[in-house]
């Protein structure tokens, strides 16, 4: 539709004329109307008894989905004002009007919906992805602002895998809404995914410094919390080599650096595996001095040198005198034996060096 609101007039005034007539496609002329962002043919055909406001094309859209994905403020309105407008009516997808609006950042539009009694704000689609699961997962922290500020809305509610607003929230960093989050009486901060992470895990395995902060500040988070596969926060941050982390988690009492995963692997062994020299020398402080040799089977190389071409390590080790340096994985393997087993295959896998001489030419 090209918007010509004169001669949208003249049709009108027609009794011969459908103004609810859809095309090949279920495509109504409100429909065009409100994906042109045309306003005065909007208020033109909602001001008619006999256009249907929620009616759906072949896909499922309805056109107040559509006015509230663009962020179109006064066409919104202008649907809202219908009496017989249904504020929450799904597509195919599950997609509400709410849902359209938060996940293209329309904060106007989900302001209005949200000012509504009638506006279901945790209608999830069918993935389970609920407005305030999508702000978390894309750093919407206005939204999730917002969307916190209903009771009707569960900050706790997963999508189909499992995965909580907070475990985004803290996975991704970010600081902001995680606190909103963690501001709400009903919150679960230790709540875990189908997979057994927990936010805190999930903020521990990406580096998250500033999150696992908010996290271990609270009573009511378990640091010790083991995945449905054993693979507890020391895992997340030797595994990934997330040294801040680590010494954040190796601080507190309740942490038992040497609980094996289900490899029989304890954090030492992964990080000696993964080639992970800060996270060994977190692990190992009472025995790094003793170990900074180029020629022996410690898991700790030379002071300056990497193994996995890190930087070298100089803030201090946290004082942990309760790892255990020789205990063998399911492979009865120790991490000394690991990490030398990893620097003999790097080894072996190096070019051999060029010899100087002068080359053949081809002929």
């Amino acid at each position: 539709m090209l918007g010509h609101e004169g001669v949208v007039k003249l049709l009108l005034a027609r009794d011969d004329v459908n103004p609810d007539n859809p095309g090949n496609e279920g495509k109504t002329p409100l429909r065009g109307a409100v994906v042109g962002g045309h306003e005065g043919v909007v208020r033109l055909l909602l001001a008619r008894d006999d256009v249907n406001p929620n009616k759906p094309d072949n896909l499922g859209i309805i056109p107040l989905f559509l006015a509230s994905y663009k962020g179109h403020e006064v066409v919104v309105r202008l649907f809202l004002a219908r009496h017989d407008i249904d504020p929450n009516k799904p597509g195919k997808g599950g997609e509400t009007p709410l849902w359209g609006a938060s996940s293209s950042g329309r904060e106007g539009v989900v302001r209005l919906l949200l000012a509504r009694d009638d506006v279901n704000p945790d209608n999830p689609q069918d993935y389970g992805i609920t407005p305030l699961w999508d702000a978390s997962m894309n750093r919407r922290e206005w939204a999730v602002r917002l969307l916190l500020a209903r009771d009707d809305v569960n900050p706790n509610k997963p999508d189909n895998r499992g995965i909580t607003p907070l475990f985004l929230a803290s996975y991704k960093g970010d600081e902001g809404a995680v606190r909103l989050l963690l501001a709400r009486h009903d919150i679960e901060p230790d709540k875990p995914g189908k997979g057994g992470e927990t936010p805190l895990w999930g903020a521990s395995s990406s580096g998250r410094e500033g999150v696992v902060r908010l996290l271990l500040a609270r009573d009511d988070v378990n640091p010790d919390k083991p995945t449905n596969v054993s693979k507890t926060l020391r895992w997340g941050y030797s595994g990934w080599g997330q040294e801040d982390v680590g010494r954040l988690l190796l601080t507190r009492d309740d942490v038992n650096p040497n609980t094996l995963d289900s490899a029989g692997e304890t954090p030492l062994c992964v990080a000696s595996r993964m080639g992970h020299v800060g996270v060994v020398r977190l692990l190992l402080p009472q025995v790094a001095a003793n170990h900074d040799r180029p020629d022996n089977d410690s898991p700790i190389p030379p002071q300056g040198a990497s193994s996995n071409r890190h930087a070298p390590v100089v803030r201090p080790p946290v004082a942990r005198g309760d790892v255990t340096l020789n205990k063998p994985d399911n492979r009865d393997q120790t991490p000394p034996r690991i990490f030398s087993l990893r620097k003999r295959r790097q080894t072996m896998a190096e070019p051999a060096p060029r010899l100087p001489g002068k080359r053949r030419r081809k002929n």
